[in-house]
């Protein structure tokens, strides 16, 4: 038995089941459970605070109680924007995310969401609810090019995954560069409206910071192909919506696929509920069966070394390490 044993608040919700190892996660730490109610009763002398509800805001409302203690805060997602705060980016605790978790998972959702497009399979299933029968002639993905705004792990693994398919990858991201392993061509996205008029598909899974936020405006939407396609899997406010809307109804790009969005769940009212060129999925692209548990996993992994390092030098061993002046895990782009 380790004689390092740490204090751990675990952040969930009323609607949220405990880990499924939380029984391992007991073995090696003393655990206290709590909500957004009762943080700020649970946080003071604790080292580590586990994000199991991973959207809430909940630590900023409570940074007071948060003592000296803190070391650690892990949050069960690959976006950090809804956590990071300044006081927190400015302290000494070490965030870590769910990095690596989703990668996979939503890259089949985006090569889905493309073949979808393509095969007019939306339209086909409106159709069969019409008892319509309609010859049509759908695209070929083959040779068809995507622009993946986002170069960290997730937009690699879309890179990789359309490119199985004969799909033409080129990223979009911070640093400009011709030699990258999947993408081969990296555009700067302060040159966006450059070249975004290239491309069939636009997808979108930067990571939400303030140099990112409404990336895709109305100058963007302008500039992009009438037939393009854009798939939003990164975070809603990455995206303009207002000027999306505007840029749909009259028809300056083709079809959007979106599975985030401003607001969530999104409002009855949206006119993107009514949009025939529009599909519409509830924040789930990375969610497949099975995930909490990887999550779970994936926390206790960090937890032993977090034990095994004694609450020392956290940076050099946990993993997944988000640089918070950045808002991702440094290296992953």
């Amino acid at each position: 038995m380790a004689s390092f044993r740490p204090t751990i608040v675990l952040l969930g919700a009323d609607d949220l089941q405990a880990p499924g190892n939380l029984a391992a996660i007991e073995e090696i730490a003393d655990v206290r459970r709590a909500d957004a109610t009762d943080l700020a009763a649970a946080l003071p002398g604790a080292d580590v605070l586990f994000l199991w509800d991973f959207f809430s805001r909940s630590l900023k409302d409570n940074w007071g109680e948060a003592t000296e203690a803190l070391r650690w805060t892990h949050v069960c997602a690959a976006g950090v924007d809804s956590l990071l705060f300044d006081d927190l980016a400015d302290s000494d605790v070490v965030v870590t995310n769910a990095h690596g978790v989703f990668d996979q998972p939503i890259a089949e959702f985006v090569l889905a969401s493309i073949l979808a497009h393509h095969k007019q399979l939306h339209v086909s299933k409106q159709l069969q609810r019409e008892h319509v029968w309609r010859h049509r002639e759908p695209t070929r993905t083959q040779g068809s090019t995507a622009l993946v705004i986002g170069t960290g792990g997730i937009g690699r693994a879309i890179a990789r995954t359309l490119r199985a398919v004969g799909v033409e990858v080129t990223g979009a991201g911070r640093r400009a560069r011709t030699d990258d392993p999947d993408f081969g061509t990296v555009h700067t996205t302060d040159d966006l409206t450059d070249y975004v008029g290239s491309f069939d598909t636009v997808v979108v899974i930067a990571p939400l910071t303030p140099q990112t936020e409404r990336l895709i405006d109305a100058g963007v939407l302008s500039a992009m192909r009438p037939d393009a396609h854009l798939v939003n899997v990164g975070r809603g406010a990455l995206v303009d919506e207002p000027a999306l809307i505007d840029a749909l109804q009259r028809r300056e790009i083709a079809a959007a696929s979106l599975d985030v969005f401003d607001t969530e769940p999104l409002p009855a009212d949206s006119p993107l509920w009514d949009l025939p060129q529009v599909a519409i999925s509830a924040h789930m692209s990375g969610d497949v069966l099975g995930w909490r548990d990887v999550l779970a996993d994936q926390f206790l992994e960090n937890l032993r070394r977090y034990v095994d390092a004694n609450g020392v030098d956290l940076e050099g061993a946990l993993i997944n390490v988000v640089d918070k002046r950045k808002g991702y895990v440094a290296g992953s782009a």
